[in-house]
């Protein structure tokens, strides 16, 4: 698949970009809209292209999805067995707003599964990584879900929270002591993982790079992201839109 010493260096890669995107924060760029009318700096360009430079030449698998880099037709990408899948600034509105709590996303995909992955949060130098089989870390300390005890807490976007998702937590108020933990990008789902939080849930639009990474991270940790009927979330699908979800630490809901 990847060699530890190829994981080293893309980890050192990730680490350098986050001092870069944390210098690129407090000074005076452009933000540009896309077609989807979502923001774009500079930081997101300079992040994917240096990503998918190292992965091109230093990587045994070549292919490439990535938020930037995404109109591949799936004709040409359906056949693909390894693939990375990147989002080279997860929470670019916080990032815009010199928030603390956007991330560099990068997984590795075996047919459309993730098998590896880095979520790291420039801002706090958090590292969170994981491969199948071999568990999860945050800055290189194995990590896991844990259960609630006295109060479940509940990750809510800091950015995306709509009527849907309020039900859903009203419905868990009912039987438990509940805390509202507010982060943006996909450190909510990390937040699971390594026992911050317990229960994420997604009504909402997301995209496979949104979730990708931290879904390995959190499966590693032992928790579960699931659509609502229960499926675990799959990738490279024709439509790269990923379905509503629940991720949670496998004990409380």
């Amino acid at each position: 698949m990847i060699s530890q010493s190829f994981i080293k260096h893309l980890k050192e890669l990730v680490i350098y970009l986050g001092e870069q995107a944390e210098k690129i924060k407090y000074d005076k760029y452009e933000v540009r809209l896309k077609e989807n009318d979502s923001p774009l700096t500079i930081a997101d360009k300079i992040i994917n292209e240096e990503l998918i430079s190292f992965l091109i030449t230093k990587s045994p698998h070549k292919f490439i999805i990535s938020e930037e880099n995404k109109n591949i037709q799936y004709e040409k990408r359906r056949s693909w067995d390894y693939f990375w899948m990147i989002d080279p600034i997860d929470g670019t509105k916080e990032f815009i707003k010199k928030g603390h709590d956007y991330t560099i996303n990068i997984a590795l995909c075996h047919i459309n599964t993730p098998v590896f992955g880095i979520v790291y949060a420039p801002a706090s130098k958090t590292l969170y990584h994981a491969i199948k089989g071999m568990g999860a870390y945050k800055n290189n300390i194995k990590i896991r879900c844990v259960p609630h005890l006295d109060s479940l807490k509940i990750v809510a976007s800091s950015s995306h929270l709509n009527q849907e998702t309020k039900e859903f937590i009203d419905n868990l108020k009912e039987d438990n002591n509940c805390e509202i933990v507010n982060i943006g990008s996909s450190l909510k789902i990390c937040f699971i993982a390594d026992g911050t939080a317990h229960v994420y849930p997604r009504f909402g639009p997301t995209m496979e790079w949104d979730t990708c990474a931290s879904q390995v991270i959190l499966e590693e940790a032992g928790g579960a992201l699931k659509t609502i009927d229960n499926k675990i979330l799959v990738y490279n699908k024709e439509n790269l839109l990923n379905p509503f979800f629940i991720a949670t630490n496998n004990f409380s809901i």
